[in-house]
Parts: C-alpha cells; sequence; structure tokens
C-alpha cells in the first residue's frame, strides 16, 4: 500500500475531526498560562507525517502480543497504576511501540508525575495520533500509535514542564531500548 492511500485518508479522517477534539483547551492549570514554550493539544495535530501502517490480523496481533499486551494495544485496556515496568525506571534510551517498535518517546522528556503511570512531556514528531475519547463520562484525547494504531494511554494538559502536557501510558504498550 501507497503511503498517498494512507496519508491522505488520515489527513481527512483529522481535519473532519479536528474542531471536536482539538477545538477547546481543557487544561485547567493556570501555571502555565502565558508561557510561550506550552503546546497545546491543539498544535499537536500538526506533527502527523505520512507512515507506512502495521496492518495485521487480530489472530495475528494475539500471536505476537501477551494476554495483558492484546489488552491493552488492541482492546484500549489499562493496567493499574503503581504496577507498570516502566513508571519508575529513568535510564537514557528510547520508549517504543510493543506493537511495532516505532520510536515514541526519548527518555529525556520522560518525568514522574506520581500518577502511577510512566509519564512523558513530549512525543516524537509524527509518532501518536490523538483521538477523542468520551468514555467514563468525561472528555479526554486518546494516545495511540500512528504505525500500528496500538493503544498507549492518553494525554492531558496539566504536565508540570514547559510543554504544559503530560502523556500518561501504559507500561505494557512500549517497550526501552
Amino acid at each position: 500500500m501507497t503511503t498517498a492511500k494512507i496519508f491522505f485518508p488520515l489527513m481527512f479522517f483529522i481535519t473532519t475531526i479536528s474542531t471536536p477534539i482539538f477545538g477547546q483547551k481543557t487544561s485547567k492549570s493556570s501555571k502555565n498560562k502565558g508561557n510561550k514554550n506550552v503546546i497545546t493539544i491543539n498544535t499537536l495535530k500538526n506533527q502527523l507525517q505520512p507512515m507506512t501502517k502495521k496492518i495485521l490480523t487480530e489472530k495475528e496481533w494475539k500471536s505476537q502480543l501477551t494476554e495483558k499486551e492484546y489488552h491493552i494495544l488492541r482492546e484500549k485496556g489499562t493496567e493499574a497504576p503503581h504496577t507498570g515496568k516502566y513508571n519508575l525506571h529513568f535510564e537514557k534510551g528510547t520508549y517504543r511501540c510493543k506493537g511495532c517498535n516505532t520510536a515514541l518517546f526519548d527518555s529525556e522528556t520522560k518525568f514522574d508525575a506520581h500518577c502511577g503511570w510512566p509519564s512523558f512531556d513530549k512525543a516524537i514528531d509524527g509518532t501518536i495520533t490523538y483521538v477523542k475519547d468520551a468514555s467514563l463520562g468525561r472528555v479526554r484525547t486518546e494516545i495511540i500509535c500512528t504505525h500500528c494504531e496500538g493503544h498507549l494511554g492518553h494525554v492531558f494538559e496539566d504536565g508540570p514542564t514547559e510543554t504544559g502536557l503530560r502523556y500518561c501510558v501504559n507500561s505494557a504498550s512500549i517497550k526501552f531500548e
């Protein structure tokens, strides 16, 4: 499949849903107001780059992933807080998608948010797709791997760093190199 066959439908989808998803700022934090370095979810939609998708059948995904990884990446599950392998992991390196090995986060962007899940303040450009998630009775922004469409977690605009973002990621959806 050519990049154009994936890129143009993806861009149509994003422009169709971008206003309801990205058109409103949901941050309640006042400490980042007026900071020109703050990146809002509204600006993240501009980071998409063409990428070839990894497409597998559900049977192939199940054979490639553990039961827990499959539940999180393919069924949008969540691991219990403070149980993930990478929650308090702070070595130098790269965090990659467990489903397709795409580099998602540099260790320099990781911080301890005291939320129970690995937290990052910036993703590697073009590797994350942002999706409106209205489950659990509130609106959040789900983050999925652009390459394999695996569920990673959510991004919030309450981060303590200068970006103002907190990518809250399930450890079972990533690996470290």
